[in-house]
C-alpha cells in the first residue's frame, strides 16, 4: 500500500517540479497570446524589438547585478554608474571634444575604476557590500552633477566657468543606441544578446563561474578548497562596474544628451529582473538567461499594459506584483516537503 501511494505521488510531484520549471516561460507565452488578441499590432516585429530594445540597458545591467550574487554579494550601485556613464560619456565629447571611440575606451574604464573600488573596499577594507555599494551610489550621484552644477550636458551649453563648450556628440557614437543591423536589429539588443551569451558560457560553463557560485554558495568551504576567493569577489564588482558603464553608454547613445536624470530607475529595474530570474529554470539562485528573460517579461507586460491604455502610473505597482509572484514561486510554492 505505501509503495502504491509513493508510487501515485511521483508523478503529481515530477508535473509540479516541470510546472515550476517552465512557469515563467509559459506565464511570457500567455501574455503574448493575450497581448496579441486584444491589440494585433502588438506582436508585429517592430513593437517586438521595441521591447527587446527598452528592457537591453536593464538586462545588461542585471547580468552584472548576478554575477555579484552569485559571488555572495550584492551591487546596488549599478544605476548610478550607468547614470555617472551617461553624464561622462556627454563630458567626454561635449565638453572635452573626445571622439567616440575615446570616450568608449573612457567610460568602460571608469566603469571598471568604480567596481575595483567597490571590491576592495569590501574584500580589503572589509566593509559589508550592501553598505560599499550603498555608499558608492549616493557619492556618484553627487558626483556626476559638479563638473555641469547640477545641469544636463547639450551641445553648446554654458559651463559653470563662464565658457561655452565647443564639442558636440559624434555621430558614430550615436550608431550604437540609435543603430540597427541590417536595418531592422536595433544595436543595443545585438549588445545586450552578445552580453547575454558571453557571460552565459563564462558562468555556467568555466571553471570561473563554478567558483563564483562556489563562493556564493558558501566561502569559507571555497576558500578552504583553494580558491582565491576575495580576487574572485574583487573580479565580480569589476564586471558588474564595466557592465553598468556599458549600459550607460547605451543610454547616451540613445538620448543624445547627458541627462541628469538618467538612470533613476535603473538599479530597481535591474534588480528585479535579477531576482525574477531565480524562478527561470526553478534555479533559485542568479545567472543570466534568469535575468534576461526577467528583463524581457516585465518589458513586455508593460508594453502591452501601455498598448491597452493602462495609467502609467501602476507600472511601479505591475513591477512589484510580479517580482513577489516570482519569489513567492520560487521560495514558497516551490519549496520541498521535507
Amino acid at each position: 500500500m505505501t509503495d502504491q501511494a509513493t508510487a501515485s505521488s511521483k508523478p503529481a510531484s515530477t508535473f509540479a517540479e516541470t510546472a515550476r520549471k517552465y512557469a515563467l516561460f509559459v506565464l511570457l507565452a500567455v501574455m503574448l497570446v493575450g497581448f496579441w488578441s486584444a491589440q494585433p499590432a502588438f506582436i508585429n516585429s517592430a513593437n517586438l524589438f521595441s521591447i527587446l530594445q527598452a528592457v537591453s540597458v536593464v538586462a545588461i545591467l542585471g547580468v552584472g547585478v548576478s554575477i555579484t550574487m552569485s559571488a555572495g554579494g550584492f551591487d546596488l550601485s549599478v544605476g548610478s554608474v550607468a547614470a555617472s556613464s551617461v553624464m561622462a560619456a556627454s563630458y567626454a565629447m561635449v565638453v572635452l571634444q573626445m571622439n567616440a571611440f575615446e570616450t568608449l575606451g573612457l567610460v568602460l574604464l571608469m566603469g571598471a575604476f568604480i567596481g575595483l573600488v567597490n571590491g576592495l573596499l569590501i574584500v580589503r577594507v572589509g566593509v559589508p557590500d550592501l553598505l560599499a555599494t550603498l555608499s558608492t551610489m549616493f557619492l556618484l550621484a553627487g558626483l556626476q552633477l559638479i563638473p555641469t552644477g547640477g545641469r544636463s550636458i547639450t551641445a553648446g551649453m554654458m559651463l559653470p566657468n563662464g565658457t561655452t563648450a565647443a564639442g558636440a556628440y559624434d555621430p558614430a557614437f550615436l550608431i550604437l543606441g540609435r543603430g540597427r543591423l541590417f536595418d531592422t536589429v536595433p544595436y543595443p539588443v545585438v549588445v545586450m544578446a552578445v552580453v547575454a551569451i558571453l557571460a552565459w558560457f563564462l558562468m555556467e560553463r568555466t571553471r570561473w563561474g563554478r567558483v563564483f557560485y562556489a563562493i556564493g554558495g558558501n566561502e569559507t568551504a571555497a576558500h578552504l578548497a583553494g580558491a582565491p576567493t576575495k580576487a574572485y569577489r574583487l573580479w565580480a564588482y569589476v564586471l558588474s562596474g564595466t557592465l553598468a558603464s556599458l549600459g550607460g553608454l547605451i543610454v547616451a547613445s540613445r538620448v543624445g544628451r547627458g541627462d541628469v536624470s538618467a538612470g533613476n530607475s535603473l538599479l530597481l529595474d535591474a534588480v528585479a529582473a535579477s531576482l525574477i530570474g531565480f524562478a527561470v529554470l526553478d534555479k533559485r539562485r542568479p545567472h543570466v538567461l534568469g535575468t534576461v528573460l526577467g528583463a524581457i517579461f516585465v518589458g513586455v507586460l508593460l508594453n502591452g499594459l501601455t498598448m491597452l491604455n493602462a495609467p502609467y502610473y501602476t507600472q511601479d505597482f505591475v513591477k512589484g506584483v510580479v517580482l513577489v509572484g516570482a519569489l513567492a514561486l520560487t521560495f514558497g510554492l516551490g519549496k520541498k516537503k521535507r
